[in-house]
């Protein structure tokens, strides 16, 4: 069960209006490397993990990501409040608007709409724990490219925050994958064993 303090992680305070950066940055809500995506992707592979402590790990980690979702809707939200039809325009955010008014919309910075085909749960620790130290280099590396875009400083400032988490929780995935490791019988660990048979 979860507890929902009703108040950001870090906190967002955007005071100038840009719509042309929420069309970028809305992809760290629902774009391929995305929060969303990172959330659903832990939440779900914590069923499979045979490990207390690491289950307890993407639980940890699922949930920040949620609180990072909110982030970045609180983030696309303040770029696009109170907006003319020419600032609109003007920043090509109409297309986006056409379809979502200024709602929050999962979607890529290209307009893909969110699919669960970008996380991955395979029910193998080795693996899972593999793909989450890519995920949060992928992520990193998006909030890096948003960084190159952003001049706003109170934009800059919550990206910053959230790319630094991005960078803990890949230093927390590989703390997990050297406990699986230890944990792992050699007999039925391809690393040691590449013809490994139960």
């Amino acid at each position: 069960m979860w507890q929902y303090e009703k108040k950001l992680q870090y906190p967002v305070k955007i005071k100038t209006p840009n719509p042309k950066l929420a069309s970028l940055i809305i992809t760290q809500y629902g774009g391929p490397d995305g929060e969303l995506g990172a959330s659903l992707r832990y939440l779900s592979q914590r069923f499979a993990m045979p490990y207390p402590e690491l289950k307890g790990l993407l639980t940890d980690i699922g949930t920040e990501e949620l609180g990072h979702l909110e982030m970045i809707g609180s983030i696309v939200y303040q770029l696009t409040r109170n907006l003319t039809e020419k600032e609109i325009k003007e920043a090509g955010f109409d297309a986006y608007f056409v379809d979502h008014t200024t709602g929050i919309y999962p979607a890529s910075a290209s307009g893909v709409p969110f699919t669960a085909a970008y996380l991955q749960s395979k029910g193998d620790v080795i693996t899972d724990l593999h793909e989450n130290l890519a995920a949060e280099q992928k992520a990193r590396t998006t909030y890096d490219n948003i960084l190159r875009f952003a001049d706003d400083p109170d934009v800059r400032d919550v990206i910053k925050f959230l790319r630094q988490r991005e960078v803990v929780h890949y230093q927390r995935f590989g703390e997990g994958l050297r406990i699986a490791t230890d944990k792992l019988n050699s007999k039925n660990f391809y690393a040691f064993n590449p013809s490994f048979d139960k």
